[in-house]
């Protein structure tokens, strides 16, 4: 059994050891036992589970993996801490909010021989599985994804960053990408922001990403992906499959660290989740350099 510790305690961190508690049979995910949850606020136990500190986490020699469940500006910081402690780490998205960052964590990892795991569960819904089975073969001429989704709270950081689950899904379906144009609108005074950036597949069609966040928008993502053969407006429809999403990234998380994902597919996952993260940054830098006097 490895031992477990959830730092973050909000609706992702209530699923991590809910999932632990109650992991599929038969799969690696089994193999996790939690032990406590990390709080910068003072709980009772929650599902039956105890606080600790991080100091008790990091030092405990029954403690080998950490699930990070922060707000996304606290994830470098707790991430790097328990890769130095020799510690497994799966962290929600984005692992950091820079590329450098983001590098020299996956180079301590593997120094310290530990598994680095970045959660994408958009990747796994049945929705994104359709669309992918109705882009495979295509030839893409052009393209749109458009989201839309509530104003962020502090701590999320940039619409590149805090949004980078849609990039991942235009990087997985269209694969290496480069950024041409991207631009940033803000009201701050009604909390609404509207990202637009362009990007060119190797190929040089242009696909174009909208992020746009403000109250009371719906959370929905709007496509249309133009091809050789023929036009996607919708995101097919998929009936919800029978394993949650996040027990679905835990099983996934956990075959690894059990030794069952290979050497190639480990250096798959590194290498999209590396292109994601600076892509994410060049855009970044460029509505940086647009919105300078």
């Amino acid at each position: 059994m490895l031992g477990a510790v959830v730092v973050g305690i909000g609706t992702a961190g209530w699923v991590r050891i809910r999932d632990m508690l109650a992991p599929l049979l038969g799969s690696p995910a089994a193999e996790l036992n939690v032990r406590g949850f990390i709080s910068r606020r003072s709980l009772d136990p929650q599902q039956g589970v105890s606080q600790i500190s991080v100091e008790e986490a990091v030092g405990r020699e029954d403690i080998d993996v950490a699930f990070v469940c922060t707000e996304n500006a606290l994830h470098e910081d707790n991430v790097r801490t328990f890769l130095q402690a020799g510690k497994h780490v799966c962290v929600e998205y984005p692992m950091t909010m820079n590329y450098k960052a983001a590098v020299e964590l996956w180079d301590l990892a593997q120094k310290k021989g530990v598994i680095l795991h970045e959660e994408h569960i958009e990747l796994l819904t049945e929705d994104y599985k359709e669309l992918k089975k109705e882009v495979e073969g295509k030839i893409l001429q052009d393209g749109t994804l458009h989201f839309t989704g509530g104003a962020l709270k502090p701590g999320f950081g940039f619409p590149a960053f805090s949004g980078i689950a849609r990039l991942t899904w235009l990087v997985e379906l269209f694969g290496e990408l480069s950024v041409s144009v991207a631009t940033m609108e803000e009201d701050s005074g009604n909390n609404c922001s509207k990202m637009t950036a362009t990007l060119l597949t190797s190929d040089n069609r242009p696909l174009t990403w909208i992020e746009e966040r403000g109250p009371g928008l719906p959370r929905a993502k709007n496509i249309n992906f133009h091809f050789d053969c023929c036009t996607l407006t919708q995101i097919p429809p998929a009936p919800r499959g029978s394993v949650g999403l996040f027990m679905q990234d835990l099983i996934h998380f956990s075959a690894k660290l059990v030794g069952q994902v290979s050497a190639e597919e480990l250096q798959r996952e590194r290498t999209r989740v590396l292109h994601c993260l600076q892509l994410a940054e060049r855009i970044r830098e460029l509505c940086s350099s647009e919105m300078s006097p």
